[in-house]
């Protein structure tokens, strides 16, 4: 005996097929063959307005007419631009090949005038930065503060100068020796107007 399927419509516009064999029946539904699908219509344009998007958006890119805005000049050293210090150099070199001059002016130190960070004039000015209630490091001396100020300079910035400026990485770049003879140096200098 020979299996009988039927199709037939279903409630919903699929189609059923059934097996008088097997009292159960299968639904699917059908698309029409003629491509009247509305997805079909839709797909070309948006095909079209993404490349239209896409043109607009490369050719504001081209125009010159966005100005950027304008960044504060500051100066920027990074670890290649400061060679190792040793401490043999003269302290007008050391402070020089250091890169102390590009931010602070340093009396005695020829092209040492710069203005991001603060004067040093630490025989001065060391003992009230000390007395700062601000101050959070463990320094003693003026001598020890200057060291203190090279190795970890985010333990105490100078009332209105900028924080994060003062390179963290001076203590791979300077030697021992180096750091004692600048703390050395710093710590004289104003001494004599404090006076």
């Amino acid at each position: 005996m020979r299996d009988r399927r039927d199709e037939r419509d279903g409630k919903h516009g699929e189609k059923q097929v059934c097996s008088r064999r097997a009292p159960r029946c299968v639904a699917y539904r059908t698309f029409p063959a003629t491509g009247s699908m509305p997805e079909r219509s839709i797909t070309p344009l948006i095909v079209v307005a993404l490349l239209l998007g896409t043109w607009l958006a490369l050719r504001s890119i081209e125009s010159s007419s966005v100005t950027p805005a304008s960044v504060p000049s500051v100066p920027v050293i990074v670890p290649g631009m400061v060679p190792l210090v040793t401490g043999d150099e003269p302290i007008t070199e050391i402070f020089t090949r250091a890169g102390c001059a590009v931010c602070h002016t340093v009396p005695g130190i020829q092209g040492a005038d710069g203005r991001v960070g603060p004067p040093l004039l630490l025989g001065a000015t060391g003992p009230a930065r000390l007395a700062d209630p601000a101050y959070r490091g463990h320094a003693k001396t003026v001598h020890e503060y200057v060291i203190e100020s090279v190795l970890e300079p985010g333990l105490f910035v100078v009332p209105g100068y900028p924080a994060g400026t003062m390179p963290t990485w001076y203590g791979v770049k300077l030697s021992a020796l180096a750091l004692e003879k600048i703390a050395s140096y710093l710590e004289r200098q104003g001494a004599a107007a404090a006076q």
